[in-house]
């Protein structure tokens, strides 16, 4: 393993005066596209090892979907034209001479996840279509041999604790969703300045559950009230702006029939929302991996992230200190031998080096992870 140690004193985030984070909730357009593009992955690799013993080559992580036309009102509303979704990207179609039923297994993951997902929008309102083709040779080659090997030269990044600012912008998404007249599009831009954080939220009302202007304002005001709340428990102060682009006065409202604006106008894509710490940040050192979809044991653009996440919350946890950590891979190299890791903390190179290894030599934990939906990619 070549490590490569850098040390700071705190994250440098803290030092910056300003500072920007932002989350798309689980009902964004892009967001739905990932959610659907891993929960396939998860589906086609427990149907691989149960039919031959092991998970057989596949990326999942092209999903693209083409938003509808709705017509939301106070109180009601309809679907004029559903959502389309179509599922691409690339799975072993066939394999010791048996055949894989991916598109099925593709279209019934797709289908499960939105209806285990959303309080209105059920998948009769979305068109569905499988185009899966069949996966290169040469990667499942790669993939076939005894020892793991990458199949693909990339990196991954991460860091942790959180900061103050990029926790309060997920919890403020997931609280936010779990009212009762939000939908699951809640889309977060999060801006520190200072002690103080400024933050616009865009949270799709549900027209069933919102009869009246009023009912609407109540929505609003119950939103705006959640994020601060969160914000002041903190020891921050707030300041929070709710659906900006209405006008009360013309009833322009940001209501929705099923709770996404993917219903009307806003188009979605595997990988273009939040990385796999669920969160978008400029101000952070970022892979563009998309890494939903992608499979568990040999795409490094998912497992690098994922594990440089997780042995950055080991160093903190373990020492105390901060740590950004960045993982390169190399195709055709043992996925558990980086060509290098590189750290950024102010722990000792012993407890690093240790901690590094031992996430290294236990890998293969990512993929159950990955498998029993515990770890996140979006």
């Amino acid at each position: 393993m070549k490590l490569s140690l850098h040390e700071t004193d705190q994250d440098p985030v803290q030092e910056r005066r300003t500072e920007l984070v932002e989350r798309k909730g689980l009902g964004h357009p892009d967001s739905i596209c990932d959610g659907i593009a891993e929960k396939i992955s998860r589906e086609l690799s427990k149907e691989y090892r149960e039919r031959f013993g092991s998970i057989l080559h596949h990326n999942t992580d092209e999903a693209q979907l083409v938003a509808g036309e709705a017509n939301p009102g106070l109180g009601d509303g309809e679907i004029i034209k559903p959502i389309f979704i179509l599922l691409t990207g690339r799975a072993t179609r066939k394999f010791e001479g048996e055949k894989i039923p991916v598109d099925r297994i593709a279209l019934e993951a797709a289908e499960e996840y939105i209806n285990s997902n959303f309080k209105a929008l059920d998948s009769s309102q979305i068109e569905f279509d499988s185009r899966i083709g069949e996966t290169s040779t040469d990667l499942e080659a790669v993939y076939e041999r005894d020892k793991t090997l990458s199949n693909d030269t990339s990196f991954g990044v991460g860091h942790a604790p959180f900061s103050p600012t990029e926790n309060i912008v997920k919890e403020v998404e997931r609280k936010v969703r779990g009212l009762k007249t939000s939908g699951e599009d809640v889309k977060v831009m999060g801006f520190r300045q200072e002690d103080t954080v400024t933050l616009t939220v865009a949270a799709a009302g549900l027209s069933e559950r919102i009869d009246s202007i009023k009912e609407y304002r109540d929505h609003a005001a119950s939103v705006k009230q959640t994020a601060e709340e969160i914000i002041e428990s903190r020891g921050l102060e707030a300041d929070v702006y709710v659906n900006t682009a209405d006008n009360i006065d013309e009833e322009e409202l940001y209501v929705t029939v099923t709770g996404t604006s993917a219903e009307m106008g806003d188009d979605g894509s595997v990988g273009r929302g939040n990385r796999t710490n669920g969160l978008i940040t400029p101000h952070r050192s970022m892979s563009m991996e998309a890494a939903s979809g992608k499979n568990p044991v040999t795409h490094v653009g998912k497992i690098y992230n994922l594990l440089a996440d997780q042995i950055s919350k080991s160093i903190y946890n373990e020492t105390g200190e901060y740590a950004e950590v960045k993982l390169l891979s190399q195709i055709a190299a043992p996925i558990d031998d980086p060509k290098l890791v590189d750290v950024e903390s102010s722990a000792s190179e012993k407890e690093i080096r240790e901690i590094v290894q031992r996430h290294l030599d236990d890998i293969e934990t990512i993929t159950e992870k990955c498998l029993n939906g515990e770890i996140n990619t979006f």
